[in-house]
């Protein structure tokens, strides 16, 4: 069978091509043999079931263990624990009739299994281990996956039941070693359950963990040798550039970097094998994925209109100064989301793909207004695009729209930037893209527009973040990481109090050898 990019469910290394998931986690066997708990979190769809399959495998290929794998999903609508351990135990048994070891067990009418269902919640799960790790015979390695899905009541009693068969289990039998698996790490898991009166105390809800992990994404050097699987069977190369285009956009993000593999060879190049990817293919393939919303991405644009995704996004557009501490609760889950990155203390899009989802799909209700009242190319030049005569265009456009956009928008302090960003993306569709680039505390939002062939370096300011030099600075140090001579800074000033005509203006500056146009609004 011929392999393929996979980007649907967990990956079969007779079907997909893959890298060895436990290559991302090296410190797991070590943890199994030694018999401890642990935990491991990372955003959806970046490998993390994949991992637990292969180590199911690896494990019961040793024959020094026996290992079992469990998703308890489906659980995730019972937050009373007598309905919500009852399916948990209930779901186990059904994974496990077909099993070669415990199937018999599980089948048999007359054996304690089928009778534990209707115990009560707390001892479902509990017994239900210690009978499984009774039969095997050896020590019993289990996997609980999506298990930060689990709520209330049930995630407690879940919890509690783990701990205290790994309390006793030197006198009964129970697992030697267990994962509980999500997207949300441990803190975050406590802090889930903190709310309700049957807390678990201690540092965390499960607080005989050894470790809790997170699966990194892939390296540059990952990415080669998945994309090197695709040569080696059909012949057909990634050229360097592609390979370096491919990590700047998906920043090794599992999903990413196969959904633009698979895009390049099945959709632009049609199975063509003798025609190499270029990095043009993966900017082509990056923009039909934005656009086709596949479930991944709008997965990611269902996030952005939660209340505490949009407390830490909006800042990051607009650079607002960072009010949120790295230790709560908003910041960890919009990591563990994915969504975002640390970066030297802050916070930053996880990637460059995501950072223009964010910025396009926050600005696409105005980009949809702006089809029927922004023409899209009457600034295009020979040259490329005429800046200042669109700039101008924008002073006249944010002057009769800004007072309903601000109504009209979720995201209320990043409302200017937003409608800057959909201004441009309009005029740009079609014939080129725009490059964003935002940090929180940053003051700034910057903006590479591209457009047949040329580039166009813009960092927005509000007013009350403009420092004079200091903000000239920041715009040099971005001309010159893009090789340009001249940049535009548009300032918003939020001020009603001033006038419009005191407020639009262009004027020209020049700072250490670079020409600024400074753009009022």
């Amino acid at each position: 069978m011929e392999k393929f990019f996979n980007i649907a469910g967990p990956c079969d290394p007779a079907k997909h091509y893959m890298l060895p998931a436990t290559a991302r986690l090296p410190e797991i066997p070590r943890l199994i043999a030694r018999g401890e708990y642990f935990a491991i979190h990372a955003a959806r769809q970046s490998g993390k079931t994949t991992l637990l399959h292969g180590l199911v495998d690896d494990i019961n290929a040793s024959g020094e263990s026996i290992a079992l794998y469990f998703t308890v999903e489906s659980v995730q609508a019972y937050p009373d624990p007598h309905d919500g351990i009852f399916k948990i135990v209930e779901r186990m048994r059904s994974d496990l009739l077909t099993h070669p070891l415990f199937g018999e067990l599980v089948r048999d009418p007359s054996s304690p299994i089928p009778k534990l269902l209707p115990q009560p919640a707390d001892l479902g799960v509990k017994l239900f281990l210690t009978m499984l790790a009774q039969k095997a015979g050896k020590p019993l390695v289990v996997f609980f996956d999506e298990v930060d899905g689990l709520t209330e009541g049930t995630a407690v009693t879940f919890l509690r039941e783990l701990r205290d068969g790994y309390i006793t289990r030197k006198n009964i039998p129970f697992p030697s070693s267990v994962a509980i698996v999500g997207m949300m790490d441990i803190r975050d898991m406590k802090a889930k359950v903190r709310p309700h009166s049957d807390t678990l105390g201690g540092r965390s809800p499960f607080n005989v963990i050894a470790a809790d992990f997170t699966l990194r994404n892939f390296t540059e050097e990952e990415v080669r040798t998945l994309y090197a699987q695709h040569t080696a069977a059909t012949g057909q190369l990634f050229g360097p550039d592609a390979l370096k285009s491919a990590m700047e956009w998906s920043g090794g993000q599992p999903w990413l970097v196969n959904a633009l593999a698979r895009e390049c060879v099945e959709q632009i190049h049609g199975f063509r094998y003798g025609e190499p990817v270029t990095a043009a293919d993966i900017e082509t393939a990056k923009e039909t994925i934005i656009r086709r919303r596949d479930t991944h991405v709008d997965s990611l644009m269902d996030r952005l209109r939660e209340p505490r995704v949009r407390r830490l996004i909006e800042p990051v557009i607009f650079g607002g100064a960072r009010t949120i501490s790295s230790n709560s609760e908003d910041w960890r889950f919009v990591v563990d989301l994915g969504l975002m990155r640390e970066e030297r203390g802050t916070l930053v899009p996880a990637n460059k793909m995501y950072a223009e989802i964010i910025g396009r799909y926050l600005s696409r209700d105005e980009q949809d207004c702006m089809q029927t009242t922004v023409p899209q190319t009457p600034w295009a030049t020979a040259d490329g695009l005429d800046m200042r005569g669109l700039m101008e265009a924008f002073q006249a456009f944010w002057r009769e729209n800004s007072e309903a956009d601000r109504r009209a928008y979720e995201y209320g302090e990043a409302t200017p930037h937003l409608v800057l960003m959909a201004f441009f993306q309009r005029v740009t569709n079609g014939n080129g893209h725009i490059s964003r680039e935002m940090a929180l505390g940053s003051g700034r939002l910057d903006l590479c527009v591209e457009y047949r062939g040329h580039r166009y370096a813009v960092e927005v300011k509000t007013a009350k973040n403009f420092a004079g030099s200091t903000s000239y600075e920041q715009l040099v140090s971005y001309l010159d990481k893009l090789g340009l001579q001249e940049g535009w800074m548009p300032i918003f000033d939020e001020d009603k109090s001033k006038s419009w005509e005191s407020k639009l203006y262009v004027r020209d500056e020049t700072y250490n050898g670079k020409t600024i146009h400074v753009v009022g609004l």
